[in-house]
């Protein structure tokens, strides 16, 4: 009796429909195109130093060279990249990647507004409401 049970258990479970994973979406839209690589020169330099030059068939262009001379041994890059925009407009870039941070530079980034800004008169009134709210806040003369 056992082993009826064990067969019919198993020819259920083979007979089970078998479901496959969904393929995963593309992260780049449906193309399908593939994109040639026209130029990609890197050289090592010594010390850990190196250039790299990449330029592929739509038109992305990068070019970059690093060296561990930042602090404590950290990676110092600075290069330029292109490409044109999905809307048309061309995009240059240069940066530099430091003990800084990343510091890009390009017509289309945005920039921040010359400092010092007027400060609406609201802001500055709640300010001075808070300095005024301080020693209240701390004083225990109960």
């Amino acid at each position: 009796m056992k082993f009826v049970v064990l067969a019919l258990l198993a020819t259920v479970a083979t007979a089970a429909p078998q479901y496959a994973a969904p393929a995963p979406a593309s992260r780049y839209g449906d193309s399908s195109e593939e994109v040639p690589i026209i130029r990609h020169d890197f050289v090592l330099g010594d010390y850990g130093g190196y250039k790299l030059d990449v330029e592929t068939g739509n038109g992305i262009v990068v070019s970059q060279s690093g060296s561990p001379d930042g602090p404590e041994g950290t990676v110092v890059k600075a290069g330029e990249y292109s490409y044109t925009a999905p809307d048309g407009t061309p995009v240059h870039v240069k940066f530099v990647a430091d003990e800084n941070g990343y510091q890009p530079q390009s017509d289309l980034l945005p920039v921040a507004p010359a400092f010092p800004h007027p400060i609406p008169q609201f802001v500055l009134d709640q300010i001075a409401f808070a300095a005024t709210e301080e020693p209240r806040r701390y004083s225990y003369d109960d």
